[in-house]
């Protein structure tokens, strides 16, 4: 009776009375999760690491320090530095940089409601990379990777593990020789670009930024695709314009829950772009594996290295299902939007720092060339001669370590850990400023924020007190796949230009380095080019 007392009751209720008040326990339990991912778990990681001598900014409800670390930046970047300064930490990290300066090498500052660890330390720095301790983790941005790429550097657990076996093969350097003549094509067409630009007095003034962004464009484009060369330019094209309209909105994609699926201008067109990239790229890689299944010979690029390994473990039945050890299509294609933006990428980046650099170094611009010019004369360089630079290597080494492309790594504690004395709980963000790490005289020397490539001349592990504090590349089982790749043509590039020019700086160059994602020059680096 009482049961059935009940359920008249309850029937007698009316239903928008119901619905209210599922509706009113709803948005209490969102608030209720809300004040804790807000308010309560910030302060108690905040008690938690200054209870160990950690100090830092304190938690400013609800965005930390992204407010500061703006101003900060903002007001760094409207002042350009000294010509021939490469102490650049101040202007191109100015957040970070008086972090450290006022609160120590292990300090701590807020992105968001996230407690981020500063670590100046290589050692520290290395264990993190390493993932030594099994309890860090990569931070997730899965639409914002989306747009730029979802490949193995986004990865994690078996999928990495699986991404990662096959791309070191595509990657070997035995198969990277097999890649110089493209490199050298490209080189080729843009220092003769270049000759015709020379006026009569064979010099020229030329924004060699966006030149040398087109030439690592070009050369990603033939040496991931060769064949569909034009249709690799495009990709190279809209992945640019990704890059920089993700930047446009960093803050609001990383602050707003679900940001990327608002209807703004900026959305639409990143939307837009990622989908011809896609639709390009299925149609590349769909017309790749029709053309190797009716027996055709794998064409010595990226894209059919890779085809040719993921093969190898795919159900030979039907190639967009394969078995637990091969990529899908869908995979490949994520695989392929990376190959661009960081192959394109970081290699521009070293190419532009180094022009820049020599042009304020003329010494060592002449000792790089007298070192080129004694082992290849006039020819295009080859693989063998490469190998034996040791100048330009130093050289680049030294660009690498003033002015690495990517600034800091960050990693994420997914569990509690305890390392260099201090436990760290879940959910604590862990930056890693390689920039700041390269510029520290305590582990260079008191000349650490000067250009002097010889400090390489015994090679890396000598160069400083800490044979593993060079980590332009990172450090690990995940240090950039793409290094080798980068260095041959970053080599093959530099010795192409030395050949046939000397450079200074134009009178129009403002020396601004600052992040657009990687380093680059504000704006711009007009240099004075003259035919040798």
């Amino acid at each position: 009776m009482v049961l059935e007392a009940s359920f008249a009751a309850a029937a007698s209720v009316p239903w928008t009375f119901l619905l209210g008040g599922l509706t009113g326990l709803l948005l209490l339990w969102q608030a209720g999760r809300l004040l804790h991912q807000f308010w309560w778990q910030p302060r108690l990681l905040e008690l938690a690491l200054r209870a160990q001598g950690i100090r830092g900014t304190s938690y400013r409800f609800p965005a930390g320090d992204l407010k500061e670390y703006g101003r900060l930046a903002k007001e760094a970047w409207s002042k350009p530095l000294p010509l021939r300064c490469h102490d650049i930490a101040q202007r191109v990290t100015p957040f970070v940089h008086q972090l450290v300066r006022e609160h120590g090498k292990t300090s701590m500052s807020w992105f968001g409601p996230s407690p981020k660890v500063t670590i100046v330390d290589p050692e520290l720095a290395r264990d993190v990379l390493s993932n030594k301790f099994g309890h860090f983790e990569k931070l997730k941005f899965p639409a914002l990777s989306k747009m730029l790429g979802a490949g193995v550097a986004n990865h994690e657990g078996e999928k990495w593990v699986k991404h990662r076996r096959i791309l070191n093969s595509a990657f070997h350097l035995e198969k990277l020789k097999r890649m110089l003549p493209a490199f050298s094509s490209c080189c080729e067409e843009l220092v003769s670009r270049w000759a015709e630009s020379l006026g009569s007095d064979s010099a020229c003034e030329l924004d060699v930024w966006p030149e040398l962004q087109n030439l690592t464009g070009d050369v990603i484009s033939r040496t991931a695709f060769s064949s569909s060369y034009h249709e690799g330019r495009r990709i190279f094209q809209l992945q640019a314009e990704q890059a920089s309209l993700v930047m446009t909105n960093i803050r609001k994609i990383m602050m707003i829950p679900g940001y990327l699926s608002l209807p703004t201008a900026n959305n639409r067109k990143m939307s837009r772009n990622n989908k011809e990239v896609e639709s390009i790229l299925r149609d590349i890689i769909g017309k790749r594996i029709q053309s190797m299944k009716q027996g055709e010979s794998t064409k010595d690029d990226l894209l059919g290295l890779l085809l040719e390994t993921n093969m190898r473990d795919t159900d030979g039945n039907n190639n967009s299902q394969p078995t637990g050890t091969a990529m899908t299509i869908e995979d490949v294609i994520e695989e392929c939007k990376v190959f661009y933006f960081a192959g394109m990428e970081t290699t521009a980046v070293l190419l532009t720092w180094t022009m820049i650099v020599l042009s304020m170094h003329p010494e060592w611009q002449d000792r790089a060339r007298e070192e080129v010019t004694g082992l290849f004369g006039k020819n295009k360089p080859e693989y063998e001669g490469l190998s034996r630079l040791k100048t330009v290597t130093m050289v680049l080494y030294e660009v690498l370590r003033l002015y690495p492309p990517a600034i800091s790594f960050v990693r994420r504690t997914y569990k509690e850990q305890e390392m260099g004395g201090i436990r760290y709980p879940a959910g604590v963000i862990l930056e890693l400023p390689v920039l700041l790490i390269h510029h520290d005289p305590d582990i260079w020397g008191s000349d650490a924020r000067e250009f002097r490539p010889d400090r390489f001349a015994e090679g890396i592990s000598k160069a400083c007190k800490d044979s593993g504090a060079f980590l332009p590349f990172g450090w690990g089982p995940r240090i950039c796949i793409g290094q080798n790749f980068a260095l041959l043509e970053a080599k093959m590039a530099l010795c192409m230009i030395l050949q046939r020019f000397e450079f200074e700086l134009a009178p129009s160059y403002t020396h601004a380095p600052h992040t657009v994602i990687t380093m680059h020059p504000m704006h711009g680096a007009p240099l004075k080019l003259r035919a040798i």
